[in-house]
């Protein structure tokens, strides 16, 4: 067998490519395979123009596992080569391309994609490399190649009688797994499930139907296991989608998935390549478990699903797929940010977003309104990371209130202004996280005539701080907190039904039985109407303990602060405290009152909680 040495300066080249991408080894199916989808569509091209002879036949591609030769094979029937074709690709260009990339970025751990390294990935596995190939052209010879990862290679003829290009592998020991079926079913399944070339696995067993009516009959046949879908829904044009296409393209990418909210189909051929399908998934308040489903494609070549480099960091909340050659995949992540392609697509995508959001909210207000609950965690995440998407998204982001109505924020605004300016001309915006838990204080907003929003997940304290810096002149505030008692003193204040004297009798009182860390006892002359004893929470503090939560920080061994927030102005202080000598009872009311606060609040438990049970059993007897 005639043999000669690949030109190359590095004598090491071969441990540089198996220690570089050892981590990443498994790429080395995708890198074959592709090459093997390139010869087919290259022979299918040439067939277009008439430049090869007689029927192309079957251009199936197949993945072959002999567990006793110990091989791995990624036979086409493709393109081919001659033996002088042979001599040029495989041991000049590739290896001088395979050359270069390592060179180039063996100190970079944060590669993207390897298709720089093409066929000699196939060494991190094997340590022999057989290829059988010949060539569409007429007259052709078959060649065999073989080396055994080192600079040596051996080239001669052979009789094979099929075009195309068999690529044997001989799996090393220590990658044997690559000889399991379910392994190289898993990678298929992730690398390969869209290329645009059939690709077949072994067989599978079919049911069919054989026969009519009362003489069918049922069988069970072999067939072969195609594991790609050749023609996915986004190479498509959306007038020959229907919804159900879509559904089905969505549950072929995340089978068992609970169906999206919408879609949107990207399709674009200037100024660069990119062709997609984005969907809305239903997100709830578990936003984190949905992050990162975006696939990235190179011409149906599946990359990563790592893509916060090519969209913002809002988008990655989508599902779907992104499909650009125009994306430089051989590069470092430093270099794609400021790669001018990928920013225009981003900016692209977020538009696309944004409008087809404004045309859903524009063309059907009620069916947006109904999905908020999925669609708001979305947007206002958007909005505080993207400035862009903020203005455009400011017209439809809403702020829903616990009655069930929605209002855009902007009109929210107009809508809350009279009732709820406080006495530093702010526009208070009341809101819950917890209407259960907060029941008494909304029924007490409620009448004052005051509006209460829900904000319920996650990401809603870092929203308000938001639009508090954008607006200005918009403050956002607990229903629980006690600057709401701003809201009552931007006109005249209300005044106390007390002295000055009987408030620091009561005053004395109730520091005593909410003496704990953290408390501090506040007079407050309200409405007779409202609890005589309320438990409100500074709103400062109670932010910042929340954001520094967010973030993983510890806040430190501060207590959890409150106002144990007395009404000078309630019957029952007046009549059982305020106008009481010092009587035997009249710490018990207060105890009982400041407990009943507590227990509005949920933070009366445990002992404290069976003693106030008790207590209560024996008021009624």
């Amino acid at each position: 067998m005639p043999k000669g040495n690949i030109s190359v300066q590095t004598e090491n080249i071969f441990p540089i490519i198996k220690k570089f991408l050892y981590s990443d080894h498994e790429i080395f199916l995708r890198e074959l395979v592709s090459n093997a989808v390139d010869a087919t569509t290259k022979l299918k091209a040439l067939s277009r123009r008439g430049q090869t002879t007689g029927e192309l036949g079957d251009t199936t591609i197949e993945i072959l596992i002999d567990e006793e030769a110990k091989t791995l094979t990624i036979r086409d029937k493709g393109i081919g080569m001659t033996s002088e074709e042979v001599e040029k690709y495989l041991n000049q260009v590739a290896f001088s391309s395979a050359e270069e990339f390592l060179e180039k970025y063996k100190d970079d751990a944060s590669i993207i994609g390897h298709f720089g390294l093409g066929f000699y990935s196939a060494f991190m596995v094997a340590d022999k490399v057989e290829v059988r190939t010949l060539s569409y052209q007429e007259g052709a010879g078959g060649a065999t190649w073989v080396c055994e990862g080192n600079p040596e290679y051996f080239l001669e003829e052979n009789d094979k009688s099929s075009r195309g290009t068999d690529v044997i592998l001989y799996i090393n020991e220590e990658n044997k797994e690559f000889l399991e079926e379910h392994r190289i079913q898993q990678l298929l399944d992730k690398y390969c499930k869209f290329l645009p070339v059939p690709i077949k696995f072994g067989t599978k067993t079919e049911t069919v139907t054989e026969g009519e009516g009362d003489d069918a009959e049922e069988k069970q046949i072999e067939v072969d296991n195609i594991i790609n879908n050749p023609d996915p829904a986004w190479r498509k044009q959306p007038a020959d989608l229907t919804d159900e296409d879509y559904k089905s393209f969505y549950n072929e990418l995340y089978p068992f998935s609970t169906p999206p909210l919408f879609w949107i189909h990207l399709n674009i051929d200037y100024p660069f390549n990119l062709t997609g399908i984005l969907y809305f998934p239903k997100l709830g308040n578990n936003f984190e478990l949905q992050k990162n489903k975006i696939q990235l494609y190179s011409n149906q070549v599946y990359v990563t699903d790592d893509v916060k480099e090519i969209v913002p960091e809002f988008l990655t909340l989508l599902h779907g797929v992104i499909d650009s050659p125009d994306i430089p995949l051989n590069v470092s992540r430093s270099y794609l940010q400021s790669d001018s392609n990928v920013r225009k697509i981003t900016g692209y995508i977020t538009k696309k977003v944004a409008d087809k959001l404004a045309e859903l909210y524009k063309k059907d207000e009620e069916n947006f309104k109904a999905k908020w609950d999925d669609l708001g965690v979305f947007i206002k995440y958007g909005m505080i990371s993207d400035e862009k998407f903020y203005e455009r998204a400011l017209p439809f982001s809403l702020l829903k209130s616990i009655d069930g109505s929605f209002t855009p924020v902007e009109a929210y605004k107009d809508k809350v202004k009279e009732q709820q300016t406080d006495k530093y001309d702010k526009i208070v915006v009341l809101y819950t996280n917890a209407p259960e838990q907060h029941d008494s204080f909304i029924s007490a907003a409620k009448k004052k005539g005051y509006d209460v929003v829900l904000f319920d997940n996650v990401i809603d304290n870092h929203f308000m701080q938001h639009l508090e810096q954008k607006f200005g002149d918009v403050t956002f505030v607990r229903v629980d907190s006690d600057t709401v008692d701003n809201l009552v003193q931007k006109d005249e204040e209300t005044e106390s039904v007390l002295s000055e004297e009987q408030q620091n009798k009561v005053k004395e009182l109730f520091e005593k039985v909410a003496d704990k860390p953290g408390n501090t006892v506040v007079m407050k002359a309200l409405s007779p109407e409202d609890q005589p004893v309320t438990i409100t929470r500074p709103e400062f503090m109670r932010r910042m303990k929340e954001m520094q939560t967010l973030q993983g920080m510890q806040f430190g061994d501060f207590p959890d602060s409150v106002n144990v927030v007395v009404n000078s102005n309630h019957p029952l202080i007046a009549s059982k405290l305020a106008g009481q000598e010092e009587a035997e009872g009249t710490q018990e009311v207060a105890d009982y009152l400041y407990k009943l606060a507590l227990l509005n609040q949920n933070m009366l438990t445990g002992a404290e909680l069976t003693a106030f049970i008790n207590k209560s059993m024996n008021f009624l007897k």
